[in-house]
């Protein structure tokens, strides 16, 4: 699919290569089940200078069954669900369905974008009465390809996880979107593993799904701290989703991994930098180095000196500034004669050799 230079737009901001990446605050579960909590992490989300707070919306029984059996509890030692059952899992992680409007209302007043991220077709039928901006899948979900069509067919800007995902599911993924109706789509490079690592991450897949899939591209980040997201706009990623929360000490199904307050401030800040620094492939002095050309050195006459000497080491140097000749010169300077008398920090040009040294200015 191919989408216009200027970018996906998501309420007032655009996304896309000629603007600053899009930085998306994921409160996920961290409100603990206290709406007042999930009212004080948009406006901590909003000081620290997010554009987007972003949601879940599901029931723990419409992501799985109210059961003991195998599979439905988590076995995985090094999880940080070990021991869990997946039913009170969702339930203490959900986001209660008569917050949304809230929370949305309080990013509003603070010109925060806020969506969310449907589990099934019953979220989005009730998403689409709020008339959020946008829809996020989830890496889980990303091979529910109803779910994906679903959204598809709001219209609305489709941003989509690919954690786990092959290359075909997530061809199948971008084909069933845009055949559904979805023109404004961003990928998320995504590793599924909570919290996942530096050398799991792999940015520089990044520029290929660009590559491949002709669409804006970004990271949804599950690692500590913000190089990786750092690292990932240097790759072209637009759009990049922190896990957030108040502080990581007050617990939560999510905390381990998210970002605090003065965290997300500086993603916002050194991704903002990264992005700028991106610039263009270019060479030779930027109009704002050409000041410091002076500081080069170059050649210049380190003694008095009269005319018919030789120049030598001793009476000829490479110093600073720069308004003599290039130091490229030095060693054909060497054994010249000098034709005019010239004194102690003169700089060096091809004035002041003789003619008969048989050289002229190159």
């Amino acid at each position: 699919m191919t989408q216009e230079k200027s970018g996906i737009r998501i309420g007032d901001r655009t996304i896309g290569l000629d603007a600053r990446p899009y930085i998306i605050a994921e409160m996920s579960g961290n409100h603990n089940q206290s709406l007042d909590r999930a009212i004080a992490i948009v406006d901590a989300a909003a000081e620290a200078g997010a554009d987007a707070i972003k949601l879940q919306t599901y029931k723990p029984e419409t992501m799985t069954l109210d059961v003991d059996s195998d599979g439905f509890v988590i076995d995985d030692p090094e999880s940080l669900w070990s021991g869990r059952r997946l039913f009170d899992l969702y339930g203490e992680a959900h986001t209660p369905w008569d917050w949304h409007a809230d929370i949305a209302e309080r990013a509003k007043s603070h010109g925060l974008a806020c969506f969310s991220s449907p589990f099934d077709e019953t979220a989005v039928d009730f998403l689409e009465t709020l008339d959020f901006p946008a829809y996020k899948i989830a890496s889980f979900e990303m091979v529910d390809l109803p779910l994906i069509r679903r959204v598809a067919q709001t219209g609305r800007p489709m941003i989509v996880s690919t954690g786990m995902a092959t290359l075909e599911e997530i061809d199948d993924a971008v084909r069933t979107a845009t055949e559904a109706g979805c023109t404004d789509l961003v990928l998320l490079k995504c590793t599924s593993t909570y919290p996942a690592t530096p050398d799991n991450s792999n940015v520089v897949t990044i520029r290929h799904l660009r590559e491949m899939f002709d669409c804006e591209v970004g990271l949804s980040d599950h690692t500590m701290g913000v190089g990786c997201a750092i690292a990932a706009v240097a790759h072209g990623a637009t759009v990049i989703e922190k896990h957030f929360t108040l502080r990581r000490a007050d617990g939560g199904v999510d905390s381990a991994f998210s970002l605090e307050p003065h965290e997300l401030r500086s993603l916002v800040v050194e991704s903002e930098r990264a992005w700028q620094s991106l610039g263009q492939t270019r060479y030779g002095p930027t109009t704002a180095e050409k000041p410091s050309l002076v500081f080069r050195r170059s050649v210049y006459v380190a003694k008095d000196a009269k005319a018919g000497d030789v120049l030598t080491r001793e009476n000829l140097r490479l110093v600073r500034p720069g308004f003599g000749l290039a130091p490229k010169y030095y060693d054909l300077l060497l054994g010249m004669r000098l034709a005019v008398d010239a004194s102690k920090g003169t700089p060096m040009s091809w004035s002041l050799v003789k003619p008969e040294n048989g050289l002229s200015e190159p």
